[in-house]
């Protein structure tokens, strides 16, 4: 694994925006981040992220299992009881899923580690499918990078294969909250996938969507039964129509079982079940969350998202913090694997899983350890 320098490619940004790709800079800095590549060897991709990921995928699953028969493990993860037939009622009935990110800390040297499971509203896919696979396809052909170049990427391929396989004869909705331009591309990439396999995709924004007779319903009326929402599920358990979901025939993605594996509570419950597995991370209930963060440990919320309110102290002492809207509620600790740095830059390595496979990476670099929602996107390529 290194990182490499390259030439960006001179009318990217306008080829972003023509794809509705618009937020490649926040704040008038780079979000996707052209001037450099991340090269791996097969053998890296295959053996030390596509299979580790397959396997900690496997693991959650069974965890997942546990917990859904386990109110005392339901409680520990902070769900409220009355959304636990919910949960375990979306698992027993088979409702499907789409896709997860789990979030890795690898520098090619050492087994990569599980930092965290963004599996109910995981962002950046469309970086991670098409964006960056158009801009390896223009390198190649530009001449900047080998013909015999290739990508950990077949991202889109198993999403359209998945949406095929769901046979979804009814409208399908997309939906996210109003102003939220990241979300709103995901949701339209996403959309835009199932369309290609014939399902009547539209989008809807989230408080667009109405209640009548027990049923969600659009700005005309007509029942919403399969919905996807990038919208947390612990805000939907606080949120007045959270109560509805249960008797509304609306199938929802990510379904409601999701809830349990996007819970930062889900990693102490793994390293109970596999303590000492090479891709796990050693990580406790934070009994203590007012104390300080001792030294070589990382403090996170159960519930929080792109490094907010994620704390942490080096082992030389070095304390860092990220502030955001998170703080509330109970917490883990779990033992710091600091990001690699190549040339100062910190490298995070985001896993996608679809349906129940490893389907390729995302990087994401920053100038600090805590990786944020502003963390530079960076492409990555296969060589060997």
């Amino acid at each position: 694994m290194r990182r490499v320098l390259i030439t960006e490619r001179p009318d990217w940004r306008t080829t972003a925006e023509a794809l509705g790709f618009c937020f490649h800079t926040i704040e008038g800095e780079p979000y996707w981040d052209e001037r450099a590549y991340y090269a791996f060897t097969l053998q890296q991709i295959e053996d030390e992220l596509e299979q580790p990921t397959n396997e900690l995928h496997a693991m959650c699953m069974d965890m997942l299992v546990r917990v859904i028969n386990s109110e005392q493990l339901l409680s520990r993860l902070g769900i409220p009881d009355t959304f636990y037939d919910l949960i375990a009622n979306s698992w027993r009935a088979g409702h499907r899923h789409l896709y997860g990110r789990m979030d890795l800390s690898y520098s090619g040297l050492e087994p990569a580690k599980l930092l965290e499971l963004n599996y109910d509203t995981p962002t950046s896919i469309y970086e991670s499918a098409a964006f960056q696979w158009g801009w390896l396809e223009e390198c190649m052909a530009l001449g900047w990078l080998p013909a015999w170049a290739d990508q950990f990427n077949s991202i889109e391929d198993r999403l359209r294969d998945l949406f095929a396989s769901l046979q979804i004869q009814a409208p399908f909705y997309f939906a996210s909250l109003q102003g939220m331009e990241e979300d709103k591309a995901t949701t339209d990439y996403l959309a835009g996938i199932a369309a290609q396999v014939g399902i009547d995709s539209r989008y809807i924004a989230l408080e667009d969507i109405g209640l009548r007779g027990g049923r969600f319903v659009d700005l005309q009326q007509w029942p919403v039964t399969q919905l996807f929402k990038l919208h947390p599920w612990e805000f939907i358990f606080e949120e007045p129509f959270g109560h509805a979901i249960a008797a509304s025939g609306t199938r929802f993605y990510e379904p409601a079982w999701k809830a349990i594996l996007s819970n930062k509570g889900i990693l102490p419950l793994l390293w109970e079940q596999y303590p000492h597995h090479p891709n796990l991370l050693e990580c406790y209930l934070d009994s203590e969350p007012a104390r300080a963060v001792p030294k070589g440990w990382v403090r996170k919320p159960f519930f929080s998202r792109e490094g907010a309110n994620v704390s942490l102290c080096t082992e030389k002492g070095t304390a860092l913090a990220q502030p955001g809207p998170y703080g509330y509620g109970p917490h883990v600790l779990q033992k710091l694997a600091p990001l690699p740095c190549f040339d100062g830059n910190y490298t995070l390595i985001g896993s996608w899983v679809i349906g129940d496979k490893a389907a390729g990476i995302g990087i994401r670099e920053d100038d600090s350890l805590i990786t944020k929602d502003s963390s530079r996107f960076v492409p990555h390529i296969i060589l060997d």
